[in-house]
């Protein structure tokens, strides 16, 4: 009997020291050592060189010279290439795919879930690992990728849109003659997470805190006309200050910030002086507006590629492409105004329509390189968003490490560039041939070293 029980002791200690081999094992493959980089911090200029980046779980352990990992550890030279933070995108959405009014009231949700896993894995692939969506219902495309259930960026979601009645997140016919009270909402626009159409102060911080409810990372208002709107013309400033100051006083109730979509320079003054930290757009910026927007420490969140194009290239269709060609003539003055002051740039793309056109989220590097050097803009696609980002306070869903930048406790979101895209901010425009690694998350997605 004491043979037995010996021998079944023996049997459970090796078994033990045969999981706790396999365990470390394990341990060990989520350690991964990056040697010989020249590495690109997200906020200086002047590159390290010749520099070990070490990866423990999802994390940046350590950075430094001759670094010593477990020898299971999967190390990647990367001699000759340069090391970045993962590329972010402070405009973007993910769920408008196809024809916007066909997603709304036509097609099955099905459909737009099945298009923006697509758009995320592409978004990814692409280098980005992390964007701001400015409007949609893209809650569950979040959960399914932070539960790794699909690939794809970290996403800081703004949930439905808040807009007034006949403002750019109005999509009920024209021909419309009557109008809902709020609580009585039935539009399939509002049905299906697209947007809340709400006037006067107490309307207005009702959806500004159904809006919170639903889990968005900051609150997107819609501040004047559009180019693609249903019925609102690009000159309409939209909501009133005490409106704007309302749902501003929510979102800061809930430790975060409201966001903006204004052209004119009225909407963009409305909001900055109700204490709106984020205008999206914001082309036709006067000179003491735009000055306004460096005082008040808010970000200037426009695009450039977008504005940069024929109206046939980016999707217009015969009612936009009036407003669009405006848009363009104004955008120049607008960006040169911008660098002169000297606000706050993110780096946002807003590409939208049909999903063909997503890839060109990486042109937006090239387009920006005729105003600013590859420095500048490569920190506009890092650390300037991620500073946008943590304004979103306690609502910023990931909390465990930096975002946009490459040091010691950051979040191991890096990619590898053949060349340096600081000289060169064009390699980053064709992603499948010059971004050689892509990690999210301390999760390699890509590797063609």
């Amino acid at each position: 009997m004491k043979k037995v029980i010996t021998k079944t002791l023996v049997v459970l200690i090796l078994l033990t020291i045969n999981w706790s081999i396999k365990a470390q094992e394990a341990e060990d493959k989520s350690v991964i050592l990056f040697t010989n980089a020249t590495v690109f911090d997200g906020v200086n200029e002047k590159l390290m060189t010749d520099t070990d980046v070490l990866i423990e779980g999802n994390l940046i352990k350590q950075i430094g010279k001759n670094l010593k990992a477990p020898n299971s550890a999967n190390v990647i030279d990367v001699t000759g290439k340069t090391l970045i933070p993962g590329l972010t995108d402070a405009h973007a959405h993910m769920t408008i795919n196809d024809d916007f009014e066909y997603l709304i009231y036509s097609s099955q949700p099905g459909y737009m879930g099945a298009l923006a896993a697509r758009n995320a894995k592409e978004m990814l692939f692409r280098g980005f690992t992390t964007m701001r969506d400015m409007g949609g219902p893209v809650l569950g495309v979040k959960k399914a990728i932070d539960d790794g259930k699909i690939p794809g960026p970290r996403i800081l979601p703004s949930g439905a849109f808040i807009s007034q009645t006949s403002g750019h997140g109005d999509f009920d016919s024209r021909e419309t003659r009557y109008s809902r009270s709020f609580t009585g909402q039935m539009d399939m626009a509002y049905l299906r997470g697209w947007t809340i159409t709400a006037d006067g102060v107490a309307e207005v911080q009702k959806a500004t805190r159904e809006v919170l409810r639903s889990g968005a990372t900051q609150v997107k208002i819609m501040g004047s006309g559009s180019i693609t709107g249903a019925h609102d013309p690009l000159d309409v400033t939209e909501y009133t200050v005490e409106e704007l100051k309302a749902i501003v006083k929510e979102a800061e109730h809930w430790g975060t910030y409201a966001a903006i979509h204004a052209y004119t320079d009225e909407s963009i003054r409305n909001a900055l002086e109700a204490g709106v930290k984020s205008i999206e757009h914001g082309i036709f910026a006067s000179k003491e507006t735009m000055q306004l927007l460096k005082d008040k420490d808010a970000f200037f969140s426009t695009q450039f590629l977008a504005f940069n194009q024929t109206p046939e290239e980016a999707g217009m269709n015969a009612t936009a492409t009036p407003k669009y060609l405006q848009v363009k003539d104004g955008a120049t003055m607008g960006y040169e105004l911008a660098k002169k002051i000297g606000v706050k740039m993110t780096f946002g793309t807003d590409l939208l329509g049909n999903i063909a056109l997503a890839p060109f989220q990486s042109q937006e590097f090239v387009a920006r390189s005729e105003y600013f050097s590859g420095y500048e803009i490569l920190k506009q696609a890092t650390s300037n968003n991620a500073e946008l980002f943590e304004r979103s306070g306690k609502r910023h869903p990931y909390q465990e490490g930096a975002l946009g930048v490459i040091k010691e406790g950051a979040y191991a979101d890096i990619v590898v560039v053949d060349g340096n895209p600081l000289k060169d901010i064009k390699l980053l425009g064709n992603p499948a041939k010059n971004l050689k690694i892509i990690m999210k998350d301390g999760k390699i997605y890509k590797n063609t070293l």
